[in-house]
């Protein structure tokens, strides 16, 4: 039969060879110098394997204590490491909240500034301005009414050779030609154009067929400029047809394209900046009480 092993035997076992060599076996941590010097002195009590074996066992003990000191010492680096980038991680989220805020509210103030001054000094020129014109002449309607009526070389240079805003151009030069390309209604009270007859101006302006998005930004700057002159709206001829969206101007408005008031009065050489920067505010509008 196997022999039965008891723990308390093998406990006794431990301590009488630990009281043999004069060990302490319940020490949390053992001294390899004074186990070194233990090994030395028993040099000539033990047979040479056990010698060995003790001195492969205190070299084993050595070596595992400094690998565990190695390991405590990278642990706590490794902690304040990572401590220290928490901490930045922190501040930074906490300042590009900050960034962001600030930007965000200097933009609004920007804009706000900007809307101002441009309106107050569109104003100011439409006072003036309307008070200058020569006897006879007629303030402006719209944007659209003034830029139509000044000489379209002028215009086009100030569109589309200085400020690059070959649309705004392209939808003063087709409002001109209604004529050709608008609906006129039968009781001719006024004139309408939908997208598609935008589209055919377009192609013989351009002599090509337009792209998409032209035919789109040449009608949001048709409504943009045309201010109360220029009126979107559906037409539905019966209730089996589907509706369609059209730009519709009175009779009067659109014959006020066509002639031609400010030719020579160089009114485009006092607004020339307007256009660079992006309005469009026509430079002769009668003011409004």
């Amino acid at each position: 039969m196997p022999r039965q092993t008891n723990p308390n035997d093998d406990n006794e076992t431990d301590q009488a060879l630990a009281d043999h060599l004069d060990m302490d076996i319940g020490q949390d941590e053992m001294d390899t110098d004074e186990l070194q010097a233990l090994v030395s002195d028993l040099d000539g009590d033990v047979s040479p394997l056990v010698s060995s074996v003790l001195e492969t066992l205190v070299a084993t003990i050595d070596d595992l204590h400094e690998r565990v000191t190695e390991l405590e010492a990278d642990l706590e680096q490794t902690h304040e490491v990572a401590t220290t980038a928490v901490g930045d991680a922190a501040t930074n989220d906490h300042r590009l909240d900050d960034l962001e805020s600030q930007q965000e509210t200097t933009r609004d103030v920007a804009k706000s500034a900007i809307a101002k001054a441009q309106q107050l000094e569109a104003d100011t020129d439409h006072q003036e301005d309307a008070e200058q014109l020569p006897e006879g002449i007629e303030p402006s309607s719209s944007p659209l009414d003034f830029f139509a009526n000044c000489r379209q070389s002028k215009v086009k240079t100030m569109f589309v050779e200085r400020s690059n805003r070959q649309n705004t151009y392209r939808a003063i030069s087709i409002a001109k030609r209604w004529p050709e390309f608008a609906t006129k209604r039968t009781d001719g009270s006024g004139v309408f154009m939908t997208k598609s007859d935008i589209e055919t101006a377009l192609t013989a302006e351009l002599g090509k067929e337009p792209h998409r998005q032209t035919i789109k930004r040449v009608w949001e700057k048709l409504i943009e400029i045309g201010g109360g002159d220029i009126v979107e709206k559906t037409r539905q001829v019966g209730r089996d047809q589907t509706q369609t969206e059209i730009l519709a101007m009175d009779i009067e408005t659109a014959e006020g394209l066509l002639e031609k008031r400010y030719v020579g009065l160089d009114l485009l050489e006092n607004s020339d900046h307007k256009a660079a920067t992006g309005g469009v505010t026509p430079v002769v509008v009668e003011s409004t009480p």
